[in-house]
């Protein structure tokens, strides 16, 4: 049978459609670029915010548009509205995000029963998910309470998969030709928790047990980590790219969202980091106009995101989610309000980001090349990454998918640097 894949939303969606595309193909069955030359589409939908629950739909209208006669749903936005889902055109299952991991096992009219997924090649999903790196699901759930987050509603409990499962699945992806992997989970740094162990165990387990090139690891909630944990990085193989999500600079604001840290806690960490990783990447999340979010915390969360010099970060215009406790405060922000904060935590970030990028200006790293252009005079124009992930672009006489080179690195770009391949 012939199958697209889609998402929408996380690294933790990616890894999951991964997964599928691995469990389909071991099963015979051939995954296509397009929803309309396939007998069947899976969608994996998200919930975090407004607009990602919007997306989830017009990905699900748009399959039915293209000629897909069945669609499967799951995801975070189908388990949190099922019969939402179930009414959207050609959609003859909704799964739900605890039965997912079984999808493909249970799907009418495929054997029950999944084949060895050791993969001959490095296969990527085809069309818009063409990715060389290997995304491994090793945790699912949260604890947490934050009080803007419906992915824990979604979720549920965390839950850590054994170090063994998580081996067994880098090992196969490294059989085919991966070049880098990266574990995600939804709550990544809480692994271990269920199990008696913490995550620096299963990074230690996979540096000594694997041959992995390149190991990075997905975001990292700030509470879960100490100056201890950053000895890891003496292996060059684990990346020099830190995803601390904050979410907000000022202390009364995190105390509403009910995040477990503070500013003072985080500037620590941060500053453990750069000692014991130099030239790192820091990256972060900012919500902006959180509820009851006054100009001056506002102010404050702004002063302190430029005094953490971070390599880039996500801003995310609060959204009220059903459900949570955020959604019931009533001094809702007006939305004037929360595009004027969300433009202005755009710009502090463009800047720290490019006066980061600017640092590497003149050195020489390796990239690996995760996608091409058009070709033109000067050959294709391919892009990758960096270990401290910085997209870079540059000219090569033919196609480097899934390739390391040394890179000059020459010029500022919008959102990364130019190169020269040596």
């Amino acid at each position: 049978m012939k199958i697209f894949l889609d998402m929408v939303g996380c690294r933790l969606n990616q890894a999951e459609i991964e997964q599928m595309a691995r469990q389909f193909r071991a099963e015979g069955h051939n995954i296509v670029a397009a929803a309309g030359e396939a007998d069947f589409v899976v969608v994996n939908t998200c919930s975090v915010t407004a607009q990602a629950a919007s997306d989830s739909r017009q990905k699900i209208r748009r399959a039915a548009k293209a000629g897909a006669a069945e669609i499967i749903v799951t995801g975070c936005w189908s388990t949190l509205q099922p019969a939402q889902a179930a009414e959207l055109p050609h959609v003859i299952h909704v799964i739900s995000n605890e039965q997912k991991d079984q999808l493909v096992a249970n799907l009418p009219n495929l054997p029950g029963e999944l084949h060895d997924l050791e993969p001959i090649s490095r296969l990527p999903i085809p069309g818009l998910r063409q990715r060389t790196r290997a995304f491994i699901k090793v945790q699912d759930g949260c604890e947490n309470a934050c009080t803007f987050c419906i992915t824990t509603i979604a979720r549920g409990a965390s839950r850590s998969r054994p170090v063994e499962q998580v081996l067994t699945e880098i090992r196969a992806a490294l059989a085919g030709g991966a070049q880098e992997i990266v574990l995600t989970g939804v709550h990544l740094g809480s692994w271990g928790q269920d199990l008696n162990q913490h995550l620096r165990h299963l990074i230690a387990q996979i540096l000594m047990e694997t041959d992995v090139p390149r190991l990075r690891l997905s975001s990292l909630e700030p509470w879960d980590l100490d100056e201890d944990f950053f000895s890891l990085w003496a292996d060059a193989r684990l990346l020099p790219h830190l995803h601390l999500p904050l979410q907000a600079g000022s202390a009364t604001t995190l105390k509403r969202m009910l995040r477990k840290t503070s500013p003072e806690s985080f500037r620590q960490l941060v500053q453990a980091a750069r000692k014991a990783i130099p030239n790192a990447a820091i990256t972060t999340d900012i919500i902006a106009g959180f509820p009851a979010e006054t100009e001056a915390e506002f102010s404050e969360t702004l002063t302190f995101i430029n005094e953490m010099r971070f390599a880039g970060g996500h801003v995310f215009t609060y959204s009220a989610r059903p459900g949570t406790p955020a959604a019931r405060i009533r001094e809702q922000i007006p939305p004037e309000i929360r595009k004027r904060r969300s433009t202005m935590l755009h710009e502090a970030f463009a800047k720290m980001s490019a006066a980061y990028r600017a640092q590497f200006i003149g050195q020489n790293l390796p990239v690996l090349w995760e996608a091409s252009a058009e070709r033109n005079e000067r050959g294709w124009k391919i892009a990758g990454l960096t270990g401290n992930y910085i997209r870079v672009t540059a000219n090569a006489p033919e196609l480097r998918w899934n390739q390391i080179d040394s890179v000059r690195l020459l010029n500022l770009t919008e959102d990364g640097l130019s190169g020269e391949i040596l």
